[in-house]
């Protein structure tokens, strides 16, 4: 399992089509991928679990990848992340 903190970049945070991408992204893999946000952990995998975590610009996230492609599935997300969604 790999755990490591992220920090939404782009102005609007984790609204509707940076979650999408988001969720697109981390269900390209295998792996269990979990984000963890003020107590809360949500899959990865799910759009309504992501928007629901409300993270908005400079938030940091914990996220958890466990599974065959972890590495791969991390480095995808941090890219996104680091990236700010294709938007800025």
């Amino acid at each position: 399992m790999i755990r490591e903190q992220i920090t939404i970049q782009n102005k609007l945070g984790l609204h509707t089509r940076a979650a999408a991408k988001l969720v697109d992204t981390a269900k390209k893999f295998s792996s269990r991928i979990e984000l963890s946000y003020r107590d809360r952990i949500v899959d990865c995998k799910s759009i309504m679990g992501v928007i629901t975590l409300g993270a908005q610009k400079d938030n940091i996230l914990d996220i958890l990848v466990s599974g065959e492609d972890e590495q791969d599935a991390l480095s995808a997300i941090k890219q996104l992340v680091d990236d700010k969604f294709g938007e800025d």
